[in-house]
């Protein structure tokens, strides 16, 4: 069942951004990523036909389903965190070397890397992208019940994929088990208590794709809506636009699906602490089926986020269908279940009568730009062509 809470009034007067994730920190980044060959920024299309259809002044998809060739953005985390800590290893700790120039250096330095991690499925193929790129090796665990399809995209790549019985959550502490039994690289993109520098550089990783945006759109958004797991893309996304603007700062809503609403159980217990959820958190929205929130994303999230919503897989399965078949003259948008959340919920809002009031709360109207991250294309294609046959009737 849909639910909602409005964060406004509980924020708190104290809030402050990490230094870590300044504006001058997320151009580094950038420049970082700009060395890789694959790099080109992303598209943030413009739906304008369907804005004017829903009645606002724009809607936006900064689209990360091409991101270094790959369907979702989490190699800006992986490769940034990866970078990293292999060029400390190597005595670079002052300067970041290009991409390039580290694959030579690696190559040069005869040594064996080897990374552990734990995904519902893109941060673990990125993870084995990179290492790919860099010679280096990759073990990735993943929760009970992932779909074949993502195991088989981290093996094609030369990394090991085991499924593991349990959720996410355990599969991360899976992963930090092997890693410190095997004297690996651990790169997992949420944080606990001695283990921060390493989310810390994921989230920087993930600035690049807002960075770019800012730079794509004509004029601050007055929405953005964005989809949570851990938190740590929603928490860097967040804090950036909390900063990109002089004496502005759009309204953030973060989505989450209903069986893993770590997010707003959290916010709905008004203490200002960390509320996880444990348990079956199944959901078709499978990167974001996380219980456990990312302790460096929570005070950005907590302090500077608007509202947190949970919706049903059904909302998302008939996002994927309306960016699939676009008004008129718009641009297609191939996404998945997961990277759609942002924009289905947004999507509801404007058309479902039920949500009229909430619609009315947030001031979404004919002057409205909403700008939406779609960070996944599709990586199940058995969901992906179930909600196209269930709702193509609607939009074709």
């Amino acid at each position: 069942m849909f639910q909602f809470f409005d964060q406004t009034p509980w924020q708190s007067p104290d809030k402050e951004i990490p230094q870590f994730l300044n504006l001058e920190k997320a151009r580094e980044v950038l420049n970082f990523h700009s060395s890789f060959a694959q790099y080109a920024a992303t598209n943030c299309v413009h739906l304008n036909d369907l804005a004017e259809h829903l009645g606002v002044s724009k809607i936006m998809i900064k689209d990360e389903s091409t991101r270094f060739g790959l369907p979702a953005f989490k190699v800006l985390g992986a490769s940034y965190a990866m970078a990293k800590v292999l060029a400390e290893d190597l005595g670079f700790e002052q300067k970041l070397p290009g991409f390039p120039e580290l694959q030579e250096l690696i190559k040069k330095s005869g040594k064996e890397y080897l990374f552990v991690t734990a995904t519902d499925g893109n941060h673990g193929h990125g993870v084995a992208w990179v290492a790919q790129q860099l010679g280096c090796k990759a073990i990735v665990y993943m929760p009970q019940g992932s779909k074949e399809v993502r195991l088989k995209r981290v093996r094609d790549l030369g990394s090991e994929a085991i499924t593991i019985d349990g959720n996410y959550d355990d599969a991360v502490r899976q992963a930090a088990k092997t890693a410190e039994e095997r004297g690996a690289l651990l790169v997992q993109d949420t944080a606990w208590p001695g283990y921060e520098r390493i989310p810390s550089f994921i989230m920087q990783g993930y600035t690049t794709m807002a960075l770019e945006a800012s730079e794509q759109i004509s004029e601050p958004p007055t929405h953005i809506f964005v989809q949570a797991g851990v938190g740590s893309m929603a928490g860097a996304v967040t804090a950036f636009y909390a900063q990109a603007y002089e004496d502005y700062q759009p309204q953030v809503i973060v989505v989450e699906p209903v069986t893993a609403a770590c997010y707003l159980q959290s916010v709905q217990a008004k203490d200002g602490q960390i509320h996880n959820v444990g348990g079956d958190l199944a959901t078709v929205m499978a990167g974001l089926a996380c219980g456990e929130i990312n302790p460096l994303a929570w005070p950005i999230m907590r302090d500077y986020a608007d509202g947190f919503a949970a919706m049903p897989d059904d909302w998302a399965l008939e996002g994927v269908a309306r960016l699939n078949y676009p008004v008129n003259s718009d641009e297609k948008v191939t996404v998945g279940e997961s990277g759609v959340a942002g924009f289905a919920l947004l999507y509801q809002l404007l058309t479902n009568p039920e949500l009229g009031g909430l619609k009315k709360e947030l001031n979404l109207n004919e002057n409205s730009k909403i700008l939406c991250f779609n960070t996944e294309g599709v990586t199940d294609p058995e969901a992906n062509a179930a909600a196209l046959r269930r709702f193509a009737h609607k939009f074709k």
